[in-house]
């Protein structure tokens, strides 16, 4: 399977001035060398605790951040080469809240055709048509296309962001938190039209959630991300029945069983996530690691395949 993004060692810094007149300057490494390929067709999943940098990569991948260092592919080409006019055609992004990320003063039509009026593709009429054959397809009817967003739930308003995402038939689809802000049962619905679309239009996702269970159930493949970094990448059936990182593992532990007699050890990590503007030397995990040793805090582990699709950047291996 081809790779249709590509991330080659990204870093986004972000500058803090600081001190008295704000004379001294220091920098967020909210990315810090991410090294990643999302497959053409498959659900990239990318989870990690809040602050870790999950959003930050998701707008670097959109072109919405710049980088500070490395460079993104996007079908073998930088995105620095692309015109953005061109790049959004084939890359499109679905917000965490979709109340904030529709404008309250436009109807719903007019939201979902924006794009098609941007490029200019079709006739008035055929950008009508377009707009009502969306609507059906996230599952709702061509009248709503005159309301406006107040008017409809989260879930609905979700459903319109999904379908605005779709108007100019793109490749690739960043997923930001998409179901993060959806009651459970309307989650499910989301998830299922998610893959139902995937499947009908080719499409591939980064699909970034804080929920394991979420991400268990339409990843591929996982992504682990701690401190701007990546510490492992695997197969989801594979990362889910064997974790190989201890970060991996503490993340795991803390999902919650629906089977009331499992009983299985919480790890449970000491200290809080440390600042991005002054990260630990070494492995950035290693203060909070229950398996650290002493090579740990003198030397920063690379991604390295440890088997076949498994990779991990731990000392341990």
């Amino acid at each position: 399977m081809s790779a249709l993004l590509e991330l080659l060692n990204v870093s986004k810094h972000f500058k803090v001035d600081s001190g008295l007149l704000g004379l001294k300057s220091d920098f967020v490494r909210a990315v810090d060398g991410v090294t990643l390929d999302v497959r053409k067709g498959e659900t990239l999943g990318l989870v990690g605790e809040s602050g870790c940098g999950k959003s930050t990569l998701a707008r670097c991948i959109m072109g919405l951040n710049g980088v500070t260092s490395g460079e993104i592919l996007f079908r073998g080409r930088s995105l620095a080469t692309w015109e953005e006019k061109r790049l959004r055609r084939h890359m499109q992004m679905i917000f965490q809240d979709p109340y904030s990320s529709l404008n309250p003063r436009q109807k719903i039509g007019s939201i979902i055709r924006e794009g098609l009026d941007i490029h200019e593709i079709g006739t008035p009429a055929e950008r009508k048509a377009k707009v009502e054959e969306l609507l059906g397809l996230v599952g709702l009817r061509p009248e709503h296309a005159s309301r406006y967003p107040h008017e409809f739930s989260g879930g609905q308003r979700q459903r319109v962001a999904v379908a605005r995402t779709l108007a100019l038939d793109p490749q690739l689809i960043v997923c930001d938190e998409p179901v993060s802000a959806l009651d459970v049962s309307v989650q499910a619905q989301v998830l299922t039209m998610l893959k139902h679309l995937q499947k009908r239009f080719d499409l591939t996702y980064v699909f970034i959630s804080h929920d394991l269970a979420v991400v268990s159930h339409i990843s591929d493949r996982v992504a682990v991300m701690y401190l701007g970094r990546i510490m492992e990448l695997s197969p989801s059936e594979t990362l889910f029945a064997t974790p190989r990182h201890p970060y991996t593992e503490a993340l795991l532990s803390a999902v919650l069983s629906p089977d009331p007699t499992d009983r299985a050890e919480r790890i449970a990590l000491t200290g809080d996530l440390p600042s991005p503007m002054n990260p630990p030397t070494g492995c950035p995990f290693h203060p909070r690691c229950p398996k650290a040793f002493e090579k740990c805090p003198n030397a920063r582990p690379e991604l390295k395949e440890i088997e076949p699709g498994v990779r991990v950047a731990c000392w341990l291996y």
